[in-house]
């Protein structure tokens, strides 16, 4: 068997190492975007989010194939328009690497894999650039590189958690660089610790609507599981463009195929009634 393995470059799997992951407090989040940048630094990424959006003072607007990290900037409003009672929402958000991870069950040929640390990780030399993984993905996270583009044109890219820092016990780039510890990196097991604590903390100061998002006890780990990658908000999922309940879509098949079957045959009902007034 080695030889055959020497023969065909194949190599044993490494020995799993723990499962690791981010804990973002958003409660520490002051909008400076360095894990934005030091992400991009460290990973090469091209330069992007020059447009300007409109949408107050987030640039780059949305995770994407070259923006691994996205800084959330959402201004909360009061109706009465008391300036004591408007708040900006900030939250770094960043690949969830998800228990069961929707992206790595939708892709055919294997280039997303669950490395030794946990984490999901695109391979750049298998991805074909199908982009099934894309609409699987509930949070919209991985995106396809533009094809006109010089940055890996066509294949799927998202959040590495820093896997090559990973395998030198480095701690990854935007963690690194975060000024507040907003961002949070560690086993996963002790960061859940962490986030408990640090919600009854704010709950005990009258931060009644905080929570945490991304839990093993959460509803939106019903699906995906507990994530990897999981927050403290200051308000509503909804408020930071987070699904309440995110979908497998193997777990909604059967209803949209119910829903097909449907239209198919009220289709089918109408163009009968139709043809048979006609007839007479």
């Amino acid at each position: 068997m080695d030889p055959f393995r020497r023969l065909m470059n194949l190599e044993s799997p490494p020995a799993p190492r723990g499962v690791k992951g981010f804990f973002t407090d958003t409660s520490l989040c002051i909008g400076c975007k360095a894990c934005e940048v030091a992400c991009k630094q460290w990973n090469q990424l091209p330069a992007d989010g020059f447009a300007m959006t409109g949408n107050s003072y987030d640039n780059t607007g949305a995770l994407g194939a070259t923006t691994w990290r996205h800084v959330q900037f959402i201004e909360q409003a009061k109706e009465n328009g008391n300036p004591n009672e408007q708040r900006w929402l900030m939250m770094s958000d960043v690949c969830k690497h998800c228990a069961n991870a929707a992206c790595l069950e939708a892709c055919p040929t294997g280039s997303l894999v669950r490395t030794e640390f946990g984490t999901v990780y695109v391979q750049q030399d298998i991805c074909n650039g199908c982009g099934f993984c894309v609409p699987a993905c509930p949070f919209g996270v991985i995106d396809r590189a533009p094809r006109e583009g010089s940055f890996e044109a066509g294949t799927a890219h998202k959040c590495t958690l820093c896997y090559d820092r990973l395998k030198d016990d480095m701690t990854p780039a935007c963690a690194k660089s975060c000024p507040t510890a907003s961002i949070q990196f560690g086993d996963v097991a002790e960061l859940q610790r962490r986030a408990r604590a640090r919600l009854g903390e704010l709950q005990a100061r009258g931060e009644t609507s905080a929570r945490l998002y991304g839990m093993p006890e959460g509803k939106e780990a019903a699906e995906v599981g507990p994530l990897h990658a999981f927050f403290l908000l200051l308000d509503k999922p909804s408020a930071y463009n987070l699904p309440e309940v995110p979908r497998l879509p193997r777990k909604t098949m059967a209803e949209r195929y119910g829903w097909s079957a449907a239209v198919g045959v009220g289709f089918a009902l109408i163009s009968a009634l139709a043809f048979g007034r006609r007839s007479r």
